[in-house]
C-alpha cells in the first residue's frame, strides 16, 4: 500500500463515518460514499478497517488509563479500562454504532475475540497464562457490561466491576 493509498483509505473511512452519522439508520453500503468500492474490496474489508480504527482509538486510551491507574497507590485498572472504553465510544458514536450493528458478522469475529482478550488482560481480570477460552469469556462479559449505560447519577462506586470474575459463571 502506498502513502496515497493509505491517505485515500483514511479519507474514505472518514467519509463513511460522516455518512453514518448523518444517516444512522442507513445500511452500511460501499455505494453510499463515492469511491469507497474502489478502496475496499467489499463490506467485510470495510468492517475490518473500521474495527482496526476502533482498536487504535481504544488501545491508546486504555494504555494511558492503565498507566495512570498503575501509578496511583489505589489505582483501579477495571475502572481505567471502563472509562477508556466509554470515552472512546462517546467520542466515536458513528464508528461504535456501525460496529455494534454488525457485531455478529463473520468479518468481525476474530477482531471481537482480540478486543475481548485485550479488555480482560488490560483490566487485570485475566492473566496471559490463562487459556484463551477463559480470557475470551471474561472479556466478553466485561465488554457486555461496558456497553451497558452506567447507572444514572447514582453516586454509587463502580467498584463492583472489579469483582467481575466472581460474577461470571464458569463453564
Amino acid at each position: 500500500m502506498t502513502w496515497d493509498d493509505f491517505h485515500q483509505r483514511q479519507r474514505t473511512i472518514r467519509a463513511i463515518l460522516e455518512h453514518a452519522a448523518r444517516h444512522p439508520s442507513a445500511p452500511l453500503e460501499l455505494t453510499a460514499v463515492p469511491g469507497a468500492d474502489e478502496v475496499f474490496a467489499d463490506r467485510a474489508d470495510l468492517l475490518r478497517a473500521l474495527h482496526y480504527k476502533w482498536t487504535q482509538v481504544l488501545t491508546g486510551r486504555i494504555d494511558v488509563g492503565v498507566q495512570d491507574a498503575d501509578a496511583e497507590p489505589h489505582g483501579d485498572r477495571v475502572e481505567a479500562v471502563t472509562n477508556a472504553w466509554r470515552r472512546a465510544a462517546a467520542d466515536n458514536p458513528a464508528l461504535r454504532a456501525i460496529l455494534d450493528a454488525h457485531a455478529g458478522e463473520p468479518a468481525l469475529a476474530q477482531a471481537a475475540l482480540q478486543e475481548q482478550r485485550m479488555l480482560a488482560l488490560s483490566a487485570g481480570l485475566a492473566e496471559q497464562h490463562e487459556p484463551a477460552s477463559e480470557t475470551n469469556r471474561v472479556g466478553k462479559a466485561f465488554r457486555s457490561l461496558l456497553r451497558a449505560e452506567p447507572s444514572a447519577a447514582s453516586g454509587k462506586s463502580r467498584r463492583p466491576l472489579s469483582q467481575l470474575r466472581k460474577l461470571i459463571p464458569s463453564f
